[in-house]
């Protein structure tokens, strides 16, 4: 506890106990701003489902971009009668999706469509600036489809605290907003 003098100095509250004809003597307090550095304190707020549901939308405008660009040409020409979803292009194009995911999120920890809305992926477990390979592939490969094929999934972001998606539950990873 501290106490004001009469020139308006902070002084210990144990010192108004001394013996009143010694002079008090001052002590030195610190500003909790100085005590505690930036890189010590700091308050995370977590993306919820809404930002992270227009952040995947901008990703899928992006790799839609990227397959009709370097996918879809390929097969311009060629009339088989495979079905969308056994074809090689099908496949091709599933490639780009997951291979987009994945690099970005390892080397950058975030995709366009996160740069573009201030969001990061980071571990919850880690205190290390890269997410491991074996998360990044468990979250974004076995994770995310997952989270794709039930949507339930996805929707967990807007009921869990650290509005986790179920990929992310599963990685022990989380989306955070890196700008305010």
């Amino acid at each position: 506890m501290t106490e004001r003098n009469e020139n308006n100095e902070q002084i210990a509250s144990s010192n108004l106990m001394a013996d009143p004809g010694v002079p008090v003597q001052q002590q030195e307090f610190t500003p909790a701003k100085k005590a505690v550095a930036d890189d010590e304190v700091k308050k995370v707020h977590f993306a919820g489902f809404w930002m992270r549901f227009w952040a995947y939308l901008a990703d899928l405008l992006v790799i839609g971009s990227l397959n009709r660009i370097l996918i879809h040409p390929i097969f311009k020409f060629y009339e088989g009668t495979d079905d969308l979803w056994f074809s090689a292009e099908g496949f091709l194009t599933g490639v780009v999706f997951f291979l987009y995911f994945v690099l970005m999120t390892k080397f950058l920890n975030q995709t366009l469509g996160k740069m573009i809305f201030g969001l990061k992926v980071v571990a919850l477990k880690d205190e290390k600036k890269n997410i491991s390979w074996g998360t990044i592939l468990f979250r974004e490969l076995i994770g995310r489809y997952i989270s794709k094929v039930t949507w339930i999934g996805y929707l967990l972001a807007g009921l869990l605290p650290k509005k986790q998606a179920l990929h992310d539950v599963f990685a022990d990873t989380g989306v955070v907003l890196i700008r305010r």
